[in-house]
C-alpha cells in the first residue's frame, strides 16, 4: 500500500480553542492537492469531485459542437470556420474554467455563453452590420467594464441588491429553465406552427421517417428515469450513470432502427465523420486569434458610435447576471451545508468568481469567441455533490482532452445529457416554497423572474423583469425605502438595455 492511498477517513479533532479541525489523511502529493482546494475541508472526496466534474463536462460538452455549428454561418464572409470555432470555443471554457479552479476555488466551469453567441452572430454581426472582429472588439471592451467593476466592489454590491424574493426565485427560474433547455435539446419539445411549442410525435406508423428523432426523446427520458431511480436509492454518480447508459442505448436503437429500414437512422449514422483535428487549430490561427487588435477597429462608422456603446452594455448586463444568477442558484440550491455560502448567505468567493468572468471574457474574445460566462450546467455537478475548484480542475482538464478529439466528442448526444438538465431543473425548483406568494410585491417579481427566465431563454431577462416590476411595484404602493440605490440604478440600466438595445 502507497503513502498516497487514502486509508482512513477524515478526523476531527478539538483543539485548545475549542473549533473542530479536519485532518487530513491523504499524504503527498494527494495531501497537498487536498489542502490546496480543501477538498477534505468542505466533507468531499476525490472520487466525489471527479464524478462532479465529469458530470459538468459531460452536460456542457455540446457548448462546443453547437458554438462552432453557430459561428461557421461566418464562414462565407469573414472565413471563421467550424474547426477554428471549435478550438475557440474550447480555448474559451479551458481559460475560465481553470479560473475558477485555481483563483476561485468553486466548482464551476466556464464557456461562450448560449444566447450571447446567438446575440454576436446573428444581431451584431447579421443586423447591426458590423464585423467578425468590430464584434469581438465589443466583447472585449465588455470584459474589460466587467473587469474594471469587480476590481472596485461593485459588482459584489449589485449583487447583494438582489431583492429578496427575486434572490428566492433565481433558483427556481434557472432550474425550470434548464429543463426547458433539456426538453429542447433531446426533441421533447417540438415546434408548432400554430402553438409554437409542442410535444414530439411518438406514432410508431412514422417510424421510417422520425424514428432517429423517437429515439432520441424516449432515451432523454430514460436517462432522466435512470437518474432518478438511481438518486431514490442513493447511487453515487447517478447522474453519469444516467448520461453514459441512455449514450449507449440511443446508439444500440439507432442500430436496430437502421436493420428495421429507417431512413433517419441511417442518416445519423451517415453524418458521422472522423476529420483531422489538427487542421482546426491552423484555421483557428489564422481567422480568429488577435483580430479584436488587428481588425477591431476598422470599418467603424462615427454613426454606429451609439450602437457600439449600447451594444458593448448588452453584452455587459447580460453576461454579470447570467453569472450572478448561476453563482446564487446554484449555491442556494445546494443549501449552507454544503460549504458554498458563507454566514451571511453569500456565495464564498464571489469575488473572485466574478474576477474569473471578467478575465475569461477577455481573453476569449482575444481568441476569437464570444462572450465567456459561468454555465448553468455547473448545477449538475455540484448536485452530484462538487464542492471545490478540483471539480472545475477536472472540467477543464477534459476539456483539454476534447479539444484534440472533436469528433469522438461529437458523438456524446445531446439526449443523454438532457436527462441530466431535466433532474436538475426539478432540484432547483424547491426554493418556491420559500417565497411569500400572498405579497403580491414579492409574488409578481418573482413569479416574473421565473416565468421570462425560461420563456424567453435568458436567465438575465428574468432577473430583469423582477428588478423592473418590483421597483414600480414598491414606488406605486409608498415602499420607496425598500429600494436601495443600486436597485433603482439596476433598473434603469435594465430599463436602457430594453429600450435602447434589444
Amino acid at each position: 500500500m502507497t503513502e498516497n492511498q487514502n486509508t482512513e477517513q477524515p478526523q476531527v479533532e478539538e483543539p485548545a480553542g475549542g473549533e473542530a479541525v479536519v485532518t487530513v489523511n491523504n499524504k503527498g502529493f494527494l495531501g497537498a492537492v487536498d489542502n490546496y482546494f480543501g477538498i477534505t475541508k468542505m466533507k468531499s472526496s476525490f472520487k466525489t469531485e471527479m464524478l462532479a466534474g465529469l458530470t459538468t463536462f459531460m452536460t456542457m460538452v455540446y457548448i462546443l459542437i453547437v458554438n462552432a455549428d453557430m459561428f461557421s454561418a461566418l464562414e462565407p464572409a469573414y472565413g471563421v470556420t467550424f474547426g477554428a470555432a471549435y478550438i475557440f470555443t474550447a480555448i474559451g471554457a479551458i481559460i475560465g474554467t481553470m479560473l475558477m479552479a485555481f483563483l476561485a476555488k468553486l466548482p464551476f466551469a466556464q464557456a461562450p455563453g448560449m444566447g450571447l453567441n446567438a446575440f454576436f452572430v446573428y444581431t451584431v454581426c447579421f443586423g447591426l452590420g458590423y464585423t467578425y472582429a468590430n464584434a469581438l472588439l465589443i466583447v472585449l471592451c465588455s470584459g474589460v467594464l466587467f473587469l474594471i467593476l469587480t476590481i472596485v466592489g461593485a459588482r459584489k454590491m449589485i449583487v447583494r441588491a438582489v431583492p429578496e424574493a427575486i434572490r428566492i426565485a433565481i433558483p427556481a427560474g434557472i432550474g425550470l429553465f434548464i429543463a426547458f433547455v433539456g426538453l429542447q435539446n433531446a426533441g421533447i419539445v417540438a415546434l408548432d406552427a400554430s402553438t409554437k411549442v409542442t410535444l414530439i410525435s411518438f406514432n410508431l406508423l412514422n417510424f421510417t421517417v422520425s424514428g432517429a428523432a423517437m429515439i432520441k426523446a424516449a432515451m432523454a427520458i430514460v436517462s432522466l428515469l435512470i437518474i432518478a431511480i438511481l438518486a431514490k436509492l442513493k447511487v453515487k454518480g447517478a447522474m453519469v450513470f444516467g448520461i453514459i447508459g441512455s449514450a449507449l442505448l440511443y446508439y444500440a436503437f439507432l442500430g436496430i432502427g437502421l436493420a428495421a429500414g429507417s431512413d433517419s437512422c441511417k442518416a445519423v449514422f451517415d453524418e458521422i465523420e472522423f476529420n483531422n483535428p489538427l487542421q482546426a487549430f491552423v484555421d483557428f490561427g489564422t481567422v480568429s486569434f488577435g483580430k479584436a487588435f488587428t481588425e477591431g477597429w476598422q470599418n467603424i462608422e462615427a454613426s454606429q458610435i451609439f450602437d457600439f456603446i449600447a451594444t458593448l452594455v448588452a453584452f455587459a448586463m447580460v453576461d454579470m447576471f447570467d453569472t450572478i444568477g448561476t453563482l446564487m442558484g446554484t449555491c442556494q440550491a445546494a443549501g449552507k451545508e454544503s460549504g458554498l455560502l458563507d454566514e451571511t448567505g453569500e456565495v464564498k468567493n464571489i469575488q473572485k468568481a466574478l474576477l474569473c468572468d471578467s478575465i475569461a471574457t477577455c481573453t476569449g474574445a482575444i481568441c476569437g469567441t464570444s462572450t465567456v460566462t459561468t454555465f448553468v450546467e455547473s448545477s449538475s455537478g455540484v448536485a452530484e455533490g462538487g464542492r471545490t475548484g478540483f471539480t472545475a480542475f477536472v472540467v477543464g482538464v477534459l476539456f483539454i482532452i476534447a479539444m484534440f478529439l472533436s469528433p469522438i466528442a461529437a458523438l456524446i448526444p445531446q439526449c443523454a445529457t438532457a436527462g441530466a438538465l431535466i433532474y436538475v431543473g426539478v432540484l432547483m425548483m424547491g426554493n418556491v416554497v420559500n417565497i411569500d406568494w400572498k405579497d403580491p410585491a414579492a409574488a409578481v417579481p418573482a413569479f416574473l423572474t421565473i416565468a421570462v427566465m425560461s420563456f424567453t431563454y435568458s436567465i438575465s431577462y428574468g432577473i430583469a423583469a423582477g428588478f423592473i416590476s418590483y421597483t414600480i411595484i414598491k414606488l406605486c404602493t409608498g415602499k420607496v425605502k425598500d429600494i436601495s440605490p443600486v436597485t433603482a440604478i439596476l433598473t434603469l440600466v435594465f430599463l436602457f438595455t430594453f429600450l435602447f438595445t434589444h
